[in-house]
């Protein structure tokens, strides 16, 4: 028996990566400007559930590793309650990862007691107690948290401009940041950049953050690439579902790609899903068709019925539901703000909290200027199949 190669899961690598190419190799100069030194400037993958943001920011992890540049990587949760003591672990990991060289020993020593008044200000002790050095009070404990992030940063960017080897921090889900948090960091990175330090974050998130860092910072579109990770073109969508098959002499027919991408509409997690089911029903056989696409569709769809969009449907009170339901009945998509209303039968200013609502916890985002969509690609097709609309 063949395995099945194809991985649906959150932030799963694919077999078979496609249509990443040209970021790939703007990520790759990013990287050769790190290993000599030089700063670069950061970047902020956004886009909606499903199109491999995370999978992304993994394979650049790996590209990372590959070159040689420390870094570090974190996820932060929707209702994160201490970003900054896990802000301090993973900069406590970058120092010791940077400063092995002893004749740097100084750069590090000054970076660890930065960080140490950081750390007990703002987490907890258990970093603190590790480092065997004096905290620099005074530097990165005043309470500002722009001041002292910006403190924290600078002590890390100085000792990866000492190893003349850049630094990279990962952030996942950065749309939950705080307000304040988020404030913080862009001062930070701002300064950072000002120094020239070659440390650079890599972050992903959904497309309000685009929108989130401008409205924090009117200097966010110079401080991050931001860049749109979307459904895969046609060309790419077929090279994700015929190269993992390929490498087990198993085929695909026209006619079995054009079902799937016409059912998928290119998004890859939907294209993995897919593969995974039509792979089990074509048992031994070494070409797919669309006969055995259409076999396969009962169970793709209810797969992604019970995990993908359950566990998110499952999370929204009875109030929200109805709104995106509304947006369902609207018609098309991305719909008013008046348009929901009139379907609920309340006013645009009564429905405006639940809108601000389902967009703070990710279900919705401002595709257009007073225009609303679902962060969940074809999440309005399993509201017309659960909820029975027409």
């Amino acid at each position: 028996m063949l395995p099945n190669p194809y991985r649906p899961g959150a932030g799963m690598a694919p077999a078979y990566l496609a249509g990443r190419d040209n970021t790939i190799a703007e990520v790759q100069k990013v990287l050769v400007a790190l290993q000599a030194g030089y700063a670069a400037r950061s970047v902020v993958y956004y886009g909606l559930r499903g199109v491999g943001k995370t999978v992304l920011l993994n394979r650049i992890e790996n590209m990372a590793d590959e070159a040689g540049v420390p870094s570090e990587y974190m996820e932060i949760a929707e209702r994160e309650d201490n970003f900054q003591k896990h802000l301090a672990l993973h900069v406590y990991k970058l120092i010791h990862k940077l400063s092995w060289k002893k004749k740097w020993e100084n750069q590090a020593k000054r970076a660890l007691s930065i960080l140490k008044a950081f750390s007990i200000k703002y987490s907890s002790d258990d970093i603190s107690m590790e480092i065997k050095l004096e905290a620099a009070l005074g530097i990165a404990d005043t309470g500002d948290l722009s001041n002292d992030m910006t403190e924290l940063f600078l002590a890390l960017g100085s000792v990866a401009q000492a190893e003349e080897k850049g630094a990279v921090l990962f952030i996942d889900e950065i749309q939950y940041m705080k307000e304040n948090e988020f404030e913080a960091l862009m001062e930070a990175l701002h300064r950072v950049n000002q120094k020239g330090y070659p440390l650079v974050i890599f972050a992903a998130g959904l497309p309000k953050i685009a929108k989130i860092a401008g409205d924090v910072k009117s200097y966010a579109e110079r401080l991050f690439d931001f860049i749109e990770i979307g459904s895969l073109p046609d060309a790419a969508a077929e090279l994700a579902l015929t190269e993992p098959a390929r490498r087990f002499a198993v085929k695909f027919t026209s006619g079995a790609v054009r079902k799937i991408l016409q059912i998928t509409q290119g998004y890859p997690y939907f294209l993995q899903e897919y593969g995974k089911w039509v792979w089990d029903i074509k048992m031994d056989a070494t070409q797919i068709t669309e006969e055995m696409v259409q076999k396969a569709h009962g169970s793709f769809e209810k797969s992604l019925d019970g995990a993908f969009f359950k566990v998110r449907h499952d999370r929204a009170t009875p109030r929200e539901l109805e709104f995106m339901t509304a947006m369902v009945q609207c018609g098309e998509l991305p719909c008013t703000t008046k348009d929901i209303a009139a379907v609920m039968k309340e006013s645009p200013q009564t429905i405006s909290p639940l809108r601000a609502q389902l967009i703070h916890k990710g279900f919705i985002y401002a595709a257009e200027r007073g225009r609303v969509d679902f962060t969940v690609p074809q999440f309005n097709k399993y509201l017309e199949r659960i909820h029975g609309l027409n």
